[in-house]
């Protein structure tokens, strides 16, 4: 890394390599990671539609939203791994890489000849990370999984949506997601180890054991009551009042963690003698009076605007929000000040707004992430490039199929 901090650097895995396997979200979630961190992203897609996730509409100029928005700083690259060409190609990239990322069932790419142990003999270097609904092991082990079988079994859906209801999925696809986070943890981990032993390793990485591993203290209630958590809707299972109270104009979140936002809250809405009220002054009282104390709260800012709220909080210092939409989060002065959205240059599209890398390193600015790909944009290149072939054997590949 230079050490001018006015100069832009890749990221502190700028010279890391990552052939990517992988399609729909969990495996490109946990690639995108790495492409922020600064590591080059060669993804490998099949003939035809590529990712399964281009076709996702709504479509803009023939791209879908559902791609765009989870490959941006990657290559692409098409190649028939039902071909024995192909796979030589692939191999052959995996000899030239320092990371390998897929989340196919386990056992796919065996069948394919692109598995760790004949890869690993070819590159002892190479960290393997596989990524599926339920690990390599287990009973469930080659059941296919969905983001919401992974939540629906690993208990994280059982507590979400509202009191008394059906519990719902999160908004946001976390049994998914946590693939994201808890692939590029291991792989790091494993470049880590890699420093002192030379070699790679195997990652086996579970959505539905990620999702548990999320629990947390909503586990550890359920291990010191002996019953499952229910859900509760924005509320907390203990904490009070902490949630999402009415507003003249639409609705606003409080959260009270502690004694002293509870004294700060009971100011800010103008009954400051129920700071100090011993019927009041523990979270347990809170919590068993919970009815009692949401109706208190809400008379009060059922009576003023979002921004009056959000005025008055500030003012005493009480953890609050308002509710916002996407559009609005992506547009509040706080998300525009972080350059959470940029401007890249797609191929077809022209420039397109995508969100930007959400890890900063001050000091030592990394140039805006590149478009995501559209689909073998990057054959020729990487070929050319990292396979050092020529001009006319590229040719001949894509004249036989073998790329495309």
């Amino acid at each position: 890394m230079t050490n001018d901090p006015t100069a832009e650097w890749a990221g502190p895995l700028a010279g890391i390599r990552v052939l990517d396997f992988s399609r729909v979200l969990a495996g490109p979630a946990a690639s995108l990671a790495l492409a922020d961190l600064g590591a080059e992203i060669i993804k490998i897609e099949p003939p035809g539609t590529g990712d399964e996730t281009r076709t996702f509409p709504p479509m803009r100029g023939g791209e879908s939203h559902y791609f765009l928005g989870n490959n941006r700083g990657k290559k692409s690259i098409v190649i028939d791994l039902k071909t024995t060409q192909g796979v030589k190609l692939a191999r052959d990239l995996a000899s030239r890489c320092d990371i390998l990322v897929e989340n196919y069932r386990p056992g796919v790419m065996d069948r394919l000849g692109l598995g760790y142990d004949v890869l690993s003999a070819l590159n002892p270097r190479l960290i393997y990370c596989a990524i599926s609904g339920f690990g390599m092991t287990g009973p469930l082990r080659d059941r296919p999984s969905f983001d919401i079988v992974a939540q629906a079994l690993s208990g994280v859906l059982s507590v979400n949506g509202e009191k008394d209801s059906l519990p719902v999925k999160l908004g946001l696809p976390m049994g998914d997601l946590v693939g994201g986070i808890n692939g590029p943890i291991g792989i790091l981990a494993a470049l880590h180890e890699r420093h002192s032993t030379g070699r790679g390793r195997l990652i086996d990485v579970s959505l539905m054991d990620g999702l548990i591993g999320l629990l947390g203290y909503i586990a550890q209630l359920s291990f010191f009551t002996g019953e499952d958590p229910k859900p509760q809707g924005s509320q907390h299972a203990n904490l009070v009042p902490y949630g999402a109270f009415p507003a003249k104009d639409g609705a606003i979140i409080i959260a009270c963690l502690t004694n002293s936002f509870w004294t700060r809250i009971c100011d800010a809405l103008g009954f400051p003698e129920a700071g100090p009220d011993p019927a009041y002054d523990s979270a347990e009282k809170r919590r068993d009076l919970r009815d009692q104390v949401n109706a208190m709260i809400a008379a009060k800012t059922e009576t003023k605007t979002i921004d009056e709220l959000v005025t008055i909080f500030t003012e005493h210092q009480v953890p609050h929000a308002p509710i916002l939409g996407v559009g609005d989060a992506l547009r509040q002065p706080q998300a525009v000040a972080r350059e959470m959205v940029v401007e890249a240059d797609h191929q077809t599209l022209g420039k397109i707004p995508i969100v930007n890398r959400p890890i900063k390193f001050p000091g030592h600015p990394q140039p805006k992430p590149t478009a995501p790909p559209t689909l073998g944009q990057h054959t020729n290149e990487i070929l050319g490039d990292i396979l050092e072939l020529d001009p006319g054997e590229i040719a001949e590949l894509r004249k036989t199929n073998i790329i495309a």
